[in-house]
């Protein structure tokens, strides 16, 4: 199999957006088609278009209600970006423990975390994995909490049948250029919630009145009249460009050949660690359709070092191994409350070691093999050379 990221498809619709000259009259129309085909595919009533894939988290936290002082619950075993988001948005951040097979954020683990300042959780579909979704609702609905998915890393992976973007209030996705879909930067929020979009769209719209839920620009009247008054609300400029939706666009109707060639991949590695009793890939439920950003490995070999490992693979030709995320309430900002004038908000906060066992066992153990190889016969030579680490190791 081999398909190539950027194709004439891009290229012809990036050159119709140019050829506009970002004339009012001609701009944004790849945004709009662009939001119409990605909620078409995805399956949901609405999909907004963002700056990038941080700008989606923050806008829709706000969209949500949460605010000064509130409290979100997030998993700390992810991008640190999840976490920035709620900052932003002038909240705290509540970490909540991982499972020890999925690594993603348990739903016991919620609930353990919430208090009556708590507004929303976000939960992550970690390298393409979506998390206990029935579980998670079933806790945000009797303690009405929204819940906000962050799938920034799964495109088409599922949950007892549905995709990723559909079950939470709120689902929010990036084009960075690491994934699935990529337009250089970019995101995207799907909701079903009229309201919802209402915000969405404000929000990342400077607050002008005049937006819609389906109507992401102010008119020429509008602006042209001087009684308009422009702003019914705080909001930010986090609007899509056409440019990049023209290229997301492109991506959008190509998903299904981008998705597959990663899931391929992810195939490919995980084929190749079958019988390694001490790599342990990341567990996929029955329920579940994995659509494999990375393949995740626990190594639990006491005998050799993260390093070592990565040492050997590299040595015998591999492309390298990336590592998982330092857990977030690690992070130097978060130990020492470095939030930019926000500090006083987390009074009686602690970020220190001991509040997730589980994600901190994790996270030194875990190796990221990159599925983003468009020719499977590259991930194919790479899964050689990972046996061959394997049998080095064993042999030893």
């Amino acid at each position: 199999m081999k398909i190539t990221r950027i194709t004439e498809l891009e290229r012809q619709y990036a050159m119709e957006s140019l050829e506009g000259q970002f004339k009012s009259a001609n701009n944004y129309k790849f945004v709009v088609r662009l939001e119409k085909a990605f909620a078409e595919k995805m399956g949901t009533k609405h999909s907004v278009g963002f700056v990038n894939g941080t700008a989606t988290l923050h806008t829709a936290l706000e969209a949500a209600g949460v605010g000064m002082g509130d409290e979100v619950i997030v998993p700390p075993l992810t991008m640190s970006s999840t976490s920035l988001a709620v900052l932003q948005a002038n909240a705290i951040p509540v970490f909540a423990d991982v499972d020890e097979r999925t690594f993603l954020i348990s739903a016991a683990e919620i609930e353990k975390k919430i208090t009556p300042k708590t507004r929303a959780i976000i939960v992550v579909s970690l390298y393409g994995l979506m998390p206990d979704m029935d579980a998670i609702m079933a806790i945000a609905e009797k303690h009405n909490l929204t819940v906000i998915e962050d799938d920034a890393q799964c495109f088409l992976g599922t949950y007892k049948g549905k995709n990723a973007g559909t079950i939470g209030h709120m689902g929010s996705f990036s084009f960075q250029a690491s994934k699935h879909l990529t337009c250089g930067e970019g995101g995207m929020v799907t909701t079903n919630d009229d309201n919802l979009a209402l915000q969405l769209r404000r929000i990342s719209g400077l607050g002008y009145g005049s937006i819609t839920m389906n109507k992401a620009r102010i008119t020429k009247d509008d602006i042209q009249d001087p009684k308009y008054e422009r702003h019914v609300a705080l909001g930010w400029n986090y609007r899509m460009s056409d440019l990049v939706g023209a290229v997301g666009l492109a991506q959008t109707e190509r998903m299904d050949e981008l998705v597959a060639m990663r899931m391929a991949c992810g195939k490919i590695w995980e084929d190749a660690l079958a019988g390694c009793d001490w790599l342990i890939p990341q567990y996929t439920p029955a329920e579940c359709v994995h659509s494999y950003w990375a393949v995740a490995v626990r190594m639990v070999n006491p005998k050799i070092t993260w390093y070592d490992f990565r040492k050997k693979f590299m040595e015998l030709g591999g492309d390298g191994i990336y590592s998982a995320w330092q857990l977030t309430y690690l992070e130097p900002a978060f130990r020492n409350k470095a939030f930019l004038g926000r500090e006083k908000l987390f009074e009686g906060y602690t970020y220190e070691k001991g509040l997730c066992p589980v994600a901190e066992m994790l996270q030194p153990q875990l190796l990221q093999f990159k599925t983003n190889y468009f020719d499977t016969a590259e991930c194919e030579a790479q899964a050689e050379i990972l046996k061959k680490t394997i049998a080095w190791f064993d042999n030893l």
